[in-house]
């Protein structure tokens, strides 16, 4: 069995060694996961595309090392010892002020280490926080019928416009079909001509009849290879572009929020963490996404992002009137064969209790059959009436998925858990 050996030649930074830093990423991967899960727990919603700062305790940073221990028997005079005889045991230092227990004054002499911190850059974060995580059954299989078009250089051709001709290459098949025309003329003119020159050397009656037979059959060579167009249409070369499809891979993501009376600011939160972490998992299988924002309370509405996450309202819940309204956006904007859509919906639970059912009926008739994958995600304990009716739908349908956050610190495990690869450990 023949061993394959990689060499990493990436450049690297200056004073910087990128085999290095990933061997000392994957040694402490267990620690860096956890300040990738507090900055999670800890980090507004805007806040999220960027490094963070990760403490390794230098006890942790300790590696075994071999060593020469003293041998044999040695005696030892320490200068200055006027308390301690040979075979006396040592006592350790009281605690207090100079003790070493810390609760002294400062002090202007003396040394100390602190925990070894760390930079993870923001490609750093992400791969972290997106370990083990994989959309569920990505098929990529909207390459769009109708792709984007780039334009991208296709050789020459013997047509185009005037600012598209490629002089270099004109004269030179110019150059090479005068060669080529003129081969053989030029060879037969060659031997006329030195034919020529023999029969000035002769002294015969035929001479003169078979000079002059020569002397024009070379004229009559000349003529055809000055005949010769120095320059023919057949010659021109022009630069030649081509358009051809760009294929992109397309996703929408629904966001669908309560923004009811019974939302409270908290949990308003909640929901805007998970919306930011589907957003930024998206973009790592997507090349283009769109999202659409949609907030409910009796009426639905398409909005921006500044007001899905910032405006109030009071009032009342309507949950199916903003199933209805993605599935409006769907039909108008973004056919199933040319995009993936997956839809997240954030709701406390607490829904028109004459409603609920509806909502089943339209994600198992509407929504689902046009979704990639559904999300819910309930900001609070209490199953609602809503959750129920959820609940029918989980059991029948792969691809769609809800649990329960009720504090900021169960977004990521909850977040982790709706997306996992099959069979990743939690």
């Amino acid at each position: 069995m023949s061993l394959q050996q990689i060499i990493d030649r990436r450049l690297s930074g200056k004073n910087k060694s990128i085999g290095n830093r990933e061997r000392f990423l994957r040694r402490h991967k267990d620690q860096i996961r956890e300040a990738v899960k507090r900055a999670v727990d800890g980090r507004g919603i805007r806040d999220m595309e960027r490094g963070e700062e990760v403490r390794i305790p230098k006890k942790d940073l300790s590696e075994p090392v071999f060593g020469h221990g003293d041998g044999g028997v040695r005696e030892v005079v320490r200068p200055g010892n006027t308390e301690y005889v040979k075979g006396d045991r040592v006592a350790k230092p009281k605690g207090g002020q100079g003790g070493g227990g810390g609760g002294g004054q400062a002090s202007d002499q003396g040394e100390g280490e602190d925990d070894f911190v760390f930079h993870l850059s923001k490609e750093e974060f992400m791969q972290v926080f997106f370990d083990d995580l994989a959309l569920p059954n990505l098929a990529r299989t909207t390459l769009a019928d109708t792709p984007e078009w780039k334009s991208q250089r296709a050789g020459y051709s013997s047509d185009g416009t005037p600012t598209n001709l490629h002089v270099v290459r004109s004269m030179r098949g110019a150059l090479g079909r005068r060669i080529a025309l003129g081969m053989d003329k030029r060879r037969e003119l060659h031997e006329l001509e030195a034919r020529e020159q023999e029969l000035l050397k002769e002294d015969r009656p035929e001479t003169p009849r078979l000079l002059a037979e020569t002397r024009e059959r070379i004229q009559h060579l000349r003529e055809r290879l000055q005949a010769i167009p120095f320059l023919d249409p057949i010659d021109l070369r022009f630069r030649s572009r081509v358009r051809v499809p760009v294929p992109t891979t397309r996703a929408v993501m629904f966001c669908l929020m309560d923004v009811s009376g019974s939302m409270d600011e908290s949990r308003k939160d909640l929901a805007k963490r998970f919306f930011i972490l589907l957003y930024l998992f998206l973009t790592r299988h997507y090349e283009k996404i769109d999202v659409v924002f949609i907030r409910h309370h009796t009426q639905a509405q398409e909005v921006d992002e500044q007001n899905f996450f910032h405006a109030t309202e009071t009032g009342g819940t309507v949950v199916s009137s903003a199933l209805v309204l993605m599935e409006q956006i769907i039909k108008e904007r973004y056919s199933p064969t040319e995009w993936n859509i997956y839809g997240a919906q954030a709701s406390d639970g607490d829904n028109w209790h004459h409603d609920s059912g509806r909502c089943r009926e339209l994600l198992a008739d509407k929504i689902l059959p046009l979704c990639r994958y559904f999300a819910y995600v309930q900001v609070a304990e209490p199953e609602q009436n809503l959750w129920e009716e959820y609940q029918k739908l989980q059991e029948d349908t792969r691809h769609f998925a809800m649990r329960k956050a009720v504090e900021a610190s169960q977004i990521y495990p909850v977040f982790r858990e709706l997306f996992k690869k099959e069979g990743a450990s939690t």
